[in-house]
């Protein structure tokens, strides 16, 4: 019987922890959850990039996975790709509803602002850049479908996010996992891919917190009063 890769170190719920979803689920359920955090709402909280780098771990020791690397990628690369064509399928037909959408135990309206304003501020390269961000990287292609991006230029960007952080980090995980060092301590590697993720959030809600104790300046509250009464007509004119 193989020992475990991880130790008793928890970075959640049992039900979240990467391990007991693959040695559970196999590569069926990674796909799906894959699947369910590029585009669909509800997958927002689950593990993707830990998901991803314990995968690649589990293949190169040959537990819970007996499949070749090549494989695994290819599956996890489409998964990825699909998951965000159908958020922005979704977002193109139903989502400026979303903006009007009250809160639920599943659905918070501050993750649809932050992926909106993610997009506003980085373009058509933020289907890309969003593939590292938790949360972000669920609402994203859905803000895109709501903006009605151009449909071929989605796909390419989407295509190209995929193939990075599908591929790119299970195969990070694969050489990775190979060292002694990352192997023995597998549960603080996967605590600082969680901490690294996050800091982009972290930061910006830092950013948020020192501004709103400085005040703001007359040109600012303006400036951000009249964003927000485009954002509104835009979407309510949809």
């Amino acid at each position: 019987m193989s020992t475990p890769i991880t130790t008793t170190l928890a970075l959640g719920p049992d039900w979240l922890d990467p391990e007991w979803l693959i040695s559970t689920f196999g590569l069926i359920g990674i796909l799906v959850i894959v699947f369910a955090e590029s585009g669909l709402l509800i997958g927002f909280f689950l593990p993707g990039d830990s998901l991803l780098f314990t995968t690649g771990l589990l293949v190169a020791d040959g537990q819970y996975l007996k499949y070749p690397l090549w494989l695994v990628c290819l599956l996890i690369t489409i998964a990825a790709i699909a998951g965000d064509q159908v958020g922005y399928l979704f977002g193109r037909k139903v989502g400026p509803a979303l903006f009007r959408r009250p809160n639920s135990r599943l659905f918070k309206q501050e993750n649809l602002l932050k992926a909106h304003d993610f997009f506003e501020k980085y373009g058509a390269r933020s289907i890309v850049l969003a593939r590292f961000v938790p949360i972000v990287r669920t609402f994203t292609p859905i803000v895109a479908g709501v903006s009605r991006m151009n449909y071929r230029t989605f796909v390419i960007y989407n295509v190209v996010g995929g193939i990075l952080w599908g591929t790119g980090v299970t195969v990070l995980g694969y050489f990775l996992g190979q060292i002694p060092f990352v192997k023995t301590n597998i549960e603080y590697i996967l605590i600082a891919i969680v901490v690294i993720s996050v800091l982009p959030i972290v930061v910006e809600l830092l950013r948020a917190r020192m501004a709103a104790k400085r005040g703001v300046t007359v040109q600012e509250r303006a400036a951000a009063e009249e964003a927000i009464r485009e954002t509104r007509q835009h979407y309510g004119e949809h």
